[in-house]
Parts: C-alpha cells; structure tokens; sequence
C-alpha cells in the first residue's frame, strides 16, 4: 500500500538529454518552520513559495486546530498567529500524515503551553521514535503517553509551568534541536541545546528573524544555542526558497542522464543542508552554482547541472552526513554510474527515516546489478561506469518518497527499464515530481493496472 491509499506503480526507461528548467517545490523544511512561528506571532505573516505538499498541508490544519487562522489567497499564504503561548487546545486529533519534521515540530512548539494535544500519522510515521522529543520535552514539565518505544498515537500535556532547559542531544538531529527550542519559546529564562556537531540551522535563522534573542557558537562541549525565552515575534514576509533536496533529483538525473543540461533556479544552499552538491562535485560532476545570492536569511543559488561522465567514486565525509541525510539515496544511484567505490560513512540516521533507506536502496541497486555493501552505520556503492548499470528490476519503496524518485532517477539512465512498485509517496514531499520531470524531457510513465 502507498501512505495515502492503492499503490502507484512507476516506471523509468532510459531516456534522452534531459534540458531546461526545473522550477523544484518551496524548501520542506523552511515551509513547515514559516506556519509554525507564523502562528506563533502576533498580527499576520505572508508566506509565498510555500511547499504544497501532504507534509506541509498537513502542519497547516495542525497550527489551525491550535488557533491559528491560515488561508491562502493567489500564491500568498496568511497566517494570523495567536503569539507565544497562545495556542488553544485542540478538540480533534492532529494527524501529520508522513511527516516526521511536521509532528516533532509541533510537538515541541505546544509542550510549553498548558493544554493537552493527541498526534498521530500514517502507518510510516507511527513506527518512528518519538522519545527522542519526548525526553527532552518532560525536562520542560510536558508530560508524554503514547505506545510502547514512545511511537504515536502519543498524547502530551503541555508544561503548566515550564522551565528552561540545558539539553545535550544524543544524536545529531535539527529535529530534537528544533523541537527543544519551540519549546524553550514559552519558557523562562534561558533555554540551551549543545550538540556534538553542528545540524541544519533554519530554525535559529528564522527564530532571530522573528525576533527571538539568541545565540550560537561552537565550545569545547560542541555546537551550543542559546535562546531567550518569551520573545515578542513580529510578523514576517517570507520568501521560501527552493528546495535542496528536491533539487537533487534533477540535478542527479542530469549528471546521469547522457547528454543533459538542466538549469535548477533559486535553490537554497545552506551550508548545513547543501552536502549533496559540494559531493557530487568532489566526484567530478559539471555542476556550477550560478547567481549566488541571499533571501530572507538563507544563501541561494541557481545550479546547473550537465551529464558527467567522468565522476569517480570518493569517500564522503563522515561529518558532513547530517548536512546530506536525505540525499544518501540518490547520491547511492549516482555513484552507480562513477567510477570506483563510494564510501558513505556516519550514517546510522538512515536506518530511522521513512524507512531503513540504506537496506531500501540496497535491495533495489543490487536488484539493478550494482554491487552494494552496507554495515550499521555506513555502506558502499561500487560504481559501474556511465552506461553499465543494468536495472531491469522492480523494486520496494516501503512508503518512502525519496526511495521512489531515486529509483525513478536510476531507471533513466540504466539499460534496462527500472520499476517502482508504489510511487505514491511522493506526493508527501514533491507533489510535482512527474510534471517537472516530464518537462526536462524524461521517461517515466504510472503502470496502468
């Protein structure tokens, strides 16, 4: 079954040059973080280039049911806050759907307000760890009861009167971290969160563009944030800048793809989210960032990505995983098509996502003829040169969005059809995934029934 009902099956030939422009979806994670602090604010913020995805969608009924007025007028989204600590207690279940981010966000905005909020998901989300947010929420005074491994369904009542928190998180993750400061927004006094390395850092940047008082450095201890608590937001005007880790799938194809040029405008290049590109060009790949700039904060660029067919296997810098997380599956394909090994080191987070990607992508490639070997917290791909991959294979997504497109990706450039057996998820994350593809000149078709 797909997250959201009958399967999808897809099917990726190998295509021709694959040129244009790709106009990818708004940025998930700068999406999901605008509807939150925006209903966390006073008076009203505009939101334009928001994802428009299930994931998204979802997090906007989330902030609604907690008193937040949100519409959308043209391509503007409203949202009319009811400031920090003002939510209202919810007289339905919040469902997020398939996000991880969305829930995890929300859970830490409202575990400081006293009231009581019951999430849930869909069959992927409801197997992911939630303790790792529900700890350190009880720190604040929230309190958590859910199914065993603390997965969802999951109630938690709010703090009646939170307290700031000193947290060191066990696990790189922007989500714990993010989370922790939501929280922190309605307690006083000093709220901190040190990390051992440094995670994507979109919600210190929209904090202080809020107007949060805050602070990050690195120490002997690691990356430490510092926030102020009970700050007066100002509303924003937000410009949402394109999605990194969309991105990936055209420019990947791209790289792939004989013969290809593809011009992907206004990506956001975090450093802490934009691992993939400067990979990929590590291995050798014609990828250009064209126009650099900043908006709202975060540094963009227009990358152009042209066929490589001279990429070779590297090893990949274990601490730069948490920069790249999501983008592990796709770089998987395209170092099917370099030359050499590709070592991906530091990666255990993948076990716990939508799915066990590195097992996920495993399966496929070596369904496909790649050589794959894989251990705890790392794995290998052995690349088989531009044009030797043999693909011919159908292959699981377990409800994963990005195991779909990567795969999809790989069939465009294999000698063999590649298929696979449920597309649907991708809706969560890239609800225009197809058309988009299809406009740059790929073959990928839905398998009629």
């Amino acid at each position: 079954m797909s997250a959201h009902g009958t399967p999808i099956p897809m099917t990726a030939r190998r295509s021709g040059p694959l040129t244009g422009e790709a106009h990818v979806p708004g940025d998930k994670s700068i999406s999901h973080r605008s509807i939150i602090l925006g209903a966390m604010t006073v008076g009203e913020t505009t939101v334009t280039g928001l994802l428009e995805g299930e994931d998204v969608l979802d997090t906007v009924k989330a902030m609604q049911a907690f008193g937040a007025q949100i519409d959308k007028r043209g391509d503007t989204w409203h949202v009319h806050g009811v400031g920090v600590g003002g939510f209202a207690e919810p007289d339905q279940v919040i469902d997020c759907g398939n996000s991880g981010t969305g829930v995890r966000l929300i859970m830490g905005a409202m575990a400081t307000s006293p009231i009581a909020a019951t999430f849930t998901g869909d069959a992927s989300l409801n197997k992911r760890p939630m303790a790792r947010i529900t700890d350190p929420l009880a720190l604040f005074g929230a309190r958590a009861y859910g199914r065993s491994g603390g997965r969802l369904p999951l109630t938690i009542l709010g703090a009646q009167d939170p307290v700031p928190v000193n947290y060191t998180t066990p696990m790189a993750s922007a989500q714990v971290k993010s989370a922790v400061l939501l929280a922190g927004l309605n307690a006083p006094g000093e709220t901190v969160v040190i990390q051992k390395e440094m995670t994507r850092d979109h919600t210190e940047r929209m904090l202080a563009g809020f107007g949060a008082t805050l602070r990050s450095e690195m120490s002997n201890e690691g990356h430490v944030v510092t926030l102020q608590g009970q700050p007066e937001f100002k509303p924003q005007h937000i410009r949402v800048p394109r999605d990194p880790s969309s991105a990936a799938f055209p420019v990947c194809a791209a790289l792939i793809t004989e013969g290809s040029d593809v011009l992907v405008p206004n990506i956001g290049l975090n450093p802490t989210r934009a691992g993939l590109f400067f990979t990929l060009r590590d291995m050798g790949a014609n990828l250009a960032f064209e126009n650099e700039r900043e908006e709202g904060g975060e540094p963009v660029a227009d990358l152009r990505a042209r066929f490589s067919p001279d990429m070779r296997g590297i090893e990949v810098p274990a601490e730069r995983a948490a920069s790249m997380i999501d983008e592990y599956p796709v770089l998987s394909v395209v170092a099917a098509f370099a030359t050499g090994k590709t070592h991906m080191p530091g990666v255990h987070e993948l076990r716990v996502k939508e799915s066990d990607r590195i097992d996920a992508m495993a399966r496929g490639l070596r369904a496909c003829g790649v050589t794959v070997e894989e251990g705890e917290d790392w794995w290998s791909v052995e690349g088989r040169g531009p044009g030797g991959v043999a693909g011919g294979a159908t292959v699981e997504t377990f409800l994963d969005h990005r195991i779909a497109m990567s795969f999809l990706v790989l069939g465009l450039a294999t000698n063999a059809a590649v298929t696979v057996a449920d597309g649907g998820p991708i809706a969560t994350s890239f609800p225009v995934f197809e058309g988009l593809m299809a406009g740059l000149g790929a073959d990928i078709t839905r398998v009629s029934g």
